[in-house]
């Protein structure tokens, strides 16, 4: 009975994992479309899904890029937001108990969909790591795949401008990032950080002001967490 009900929930656990990937994959395609279209190369672009791997990063990079913002402030503020996942990955490692080479390769599934997915069975640690590997996995597979079919189809498009193009990169980030708040706290932060970043665009260079909400939103978030303890 008890391996019955293991094999009955782990399937019910690969469906769930399928259909996040699924989903994800969809953002993917925008990703790679707004990739090209404004600058990168179908390679670049691919690489970016392949080796940085965290969406709202990479999104926040092409974002700075569309509206001129330089390389090095792209990157500093992809690297900010996806900061993150060294949280998660403090959170994950007991659970995970892996080393040498497979903690690199885990380390690079670890997202908000995997965590969320393993912290759900944070009783069964078994089950918790079959959830984060399979959904970690299965987005990983489909956002590549995302990847490359925006990345080919908005080659194919040509001129961003054309299309309203240039100002999509950051309008998806926003996207993303906003059912991500859950409270209104987070909203709030959220709120500010961009009020904030709106109120510096005259003064700093292109780029910066994404940069300088995204400190803001970290330090409101750590403010937070002080307080609570």
């Amino acid at each position: 009975m008890r391996d019955e009900a293991v094999r009955r929930e782990r399937r019910g656990i690969l469906r769930d994992a399928l259909a996040i990937g699924l989903t994800t994959g969809g953002y993917a395609i925008s990703f790679g479309a707004l990739g090209v279209t404004t600058g990168l190369s179908v390679l670049q672009t691919c690489l970016l899904s392949l080796l940085m791997f965290t969406g709202a990063s990479q999104f926040a990079l092409v974002g700075v890029l569309a509206n001129g913002g330089s390389a090095l402030s792209a990157a500093a503020t992809a690297a900010l937001v996806g900061s993150r996942n060294a949280l998660y990955a403090l959170r994950m490692a007991p659970l995970l108990a892996v080393r040498g080479m497979r903690r690199a390769l885990s380390a690079h599934l670890v997202i908000d969909e995997s965590t969320a997915m393993a912290v759900a069975r944070d009783g069964d640690p078994p089950q918790g790591r079959f959830a984060f590997f399979a959904t970690g996995l299965s987005i990983f597979a489909c956002w590549n795949l995302g990847t490359l079919a925006g990345a080919l189809g908005g080659q194919a498009l040509g001129d961003p401008e054309t299309y309203g193009l240039d100002v999509a990169a950051t309008a998806a980030f926003v996207a993303l990032l906003w059912p991500q708040a859950r409270d209104r706290t987070t909203r709030a932060a959220a709120l500010v950080a961009a009020a904030v970043a709106l109120c510096v665009v005259p003064l700093l260079p292109t780029g910066a002001p994404v940069m300088v909400g995204a400190l803001v939103a970290v330090a409101i978030a750590l403010g937070r967490d002080r307080r609570r303890r």
